[in-house]
């Protein structure tokens, strides 16, 4: 299955790509399904008034992941790339108060959210964790049109129909034939042999299938754009974040610190660990707020990333404009593995999905910056994976904020030993990365669903009861 880097690096708004960035495109397909939809129209019916109900893990968690007022914004017509962080909180205000919406090129429907969007915790669909329905009504009330999707992690959704698609013959491929079809770690050591091309470059070699070089150096530069902007809002924000947690924003805090024993001459032997930290921290903490973010493979992990990116520039005089496009293409290499043969849903294996992969992802661009083998950069990756599977998804309040923000930081400072690591081989090691990602897969299957995303277990309760 061939991915994109845009695939897996989307820019949005946070708090999470599955409960916030994906609802909020659902909503979207289903005001498309409306007015462009293959279904049975009645004669002289219309649609007037719409609603939703949120199942799974969306319903346990859906009001501390702004699940609701993602779907209300999706009803609205807006899109993660289209929602102003700025705006949001006026539109839904003032859908509450209206009942209605008016999206671009749609007549106006009834929509009383704190009616009309149920958070359903009693029934669960079946296809997947993050399960959503969305209907249709004429001005009698009658049923036009229900459709399911489901939020599959990293903001990707599918309909109902197109995940047992999925389920039944795999995913769907491109239209075009790339070069380097790799779908697992050995084919990509394989095809890097024959080649005699870096990952990095195999993966650009597949991307130029669809895209212009311009084309793709363009998107990849506004994707670190977006990071780094992230990077440094975070770096000057303050205060508490939204929730109720009372959780304080404290990436500024520490960058403040950092910069007064930067300028002292202080000496401080875990300097690299601590602006990889508050790198991570402050994109985290604009993604508890809402604020702008790119998945990095998902919003719940988009720290990491941006972090070890950071960190590279930072620390090693060699970084330049070129080296972050190998960084975010290596790294999407692996993204992709872990994607089709594995999950990044923490909804459905758990935050090893989310930041464990993201770990392993920003492991391997870094190796591959650093001047890593095809060998090297796997080794990286399986390093980096390997030493988060089990981790569970315990988001105390349902917020993307105890233990996620700190979550990111650890993840990051694991990606940079991981590559440290592997650097220092030869790429000869005992683990396969394909073995690490079906060993997340199955640790998922196994996990119990009060440690995946529900906020039913784990941290989720026994801070509480502390």
């Amino acid at each position: 299955m061939f991915l994109s880097v845009f695939d897996l690096y989307k820019i949005g708004i946070g708090p999470s790509s599955s409960h916030t960035m994906g609802p909020m495109t659902a909503g979207a397909r289903f005001l498309d399904e409306i007015l462009n939809g293959d279904w049975p129209r009645p004669r002289d019916a219309a649609v007037a008034a719409l609603g939703a109900s949120l199942h799974g893990s969306l319903a346990f968690t859906g009001i501390g992941h702004g699940t609701d007022r993602a779907v209300v914004l999706g009803l609205a017509g807006l899109t993660p790339t289209t929602a102003d962080p700025d705006k949001t909180d006026e539109i839904i205000d003032r859908i509450q108060r209206e009942k209605r919406v008016t999206p671009a090129g749609h007549p106006t429907y009834h929509f009383d959210p704190a009616k009309d969007l149920v958070l359903d915790k009693k029934i669960p669909l079946p296809g997947h964790a993050n399960g959503m329905q969305f209907y249709a009504y004429d001005s009698g009330g009658r049923l036009l049109l229900k459709r399911i999707y489901y939020s599959i992690g990293g903001g990707f959704v599918v309909s109902d129909e197109e995940l047992q698609r999925m389920k039944a013959r795999g995913p769907e491929k491109p239209s075009k034939k790339v070069p380097y079809p790799f779908a697992s770690a050995k084919e990509m050591l394989a095809m890097a042999a024959r080649s005699g091309l870096s990952i990095a470059e195999m993966k650009r070699a597949n991307e130029e299938v669809f895209l212009t070089r311009e084309e793709l150096d363009t998107g990849l530069d506004a994707i670190w754009g977006a990071m780094k902007g992230c990077i440094e809002r975070g770096l000057t924000k303050e205060g508490i974040m939204p929730g109720g947690l009372k959780v304080r924003r404290r990436a500024r805090q520490l960058h403040d610190k950092l910069q007064d024993d930067w300028q002292r001459n202080r000496p401080n032997p875990l300097l690299a660990n601590d602006w990889l930290s508050i790198y991570a921290m402050a994109v985290n903490e604009e993604n508890a707020a809402g604020g702008r973010v790119v998945t990095a493979p998902t919003n719940g992990a988009a720290g990491v990333v941006p972090a070890v990116l950071r960190y590279w520039l930072h620390f090693h005089p060699e970084a330049d404009q070129g080296s972050i496009r190998e960084f975010l293409l290596a790294s999407a290499a692996i993204g992709g593995i872990i994607k089709t043969n594995a999950s990044i849903s923490g909804a459905e294996v758990g935050c090893q999905g989310e930041v464990g992969s993201a770990s392993a992802m920003a492991a391997a661009g870094l190796c591959a910056v650093m001047g890593g083998t095809p060998e090297q950069v796997e080794n990286a990756a399986e390093i980096a994976l390997e030493h988060h599977l089990g981790m569970t998804c315990d988001p105390v309040g349902g917020l993307v904020q105890v233990p996620c923000i700190e979550r990111n930081a650890l993840g990051a400072v694991k990606a940079v030993t991981a590559a440290s690591l592997a650097i220092k081989g030869d790429g000869v090691h005992f683990v396969p990365l394909d073995a690490a990602i079906e060993t997340m897969r199955q640790t998922g299957i196994d996990m119990s669903e009060k440690y995946k995303e529900t906020s039913q277990g784990g941290l989720a309760v026994n801070v509480v009861e502390c």
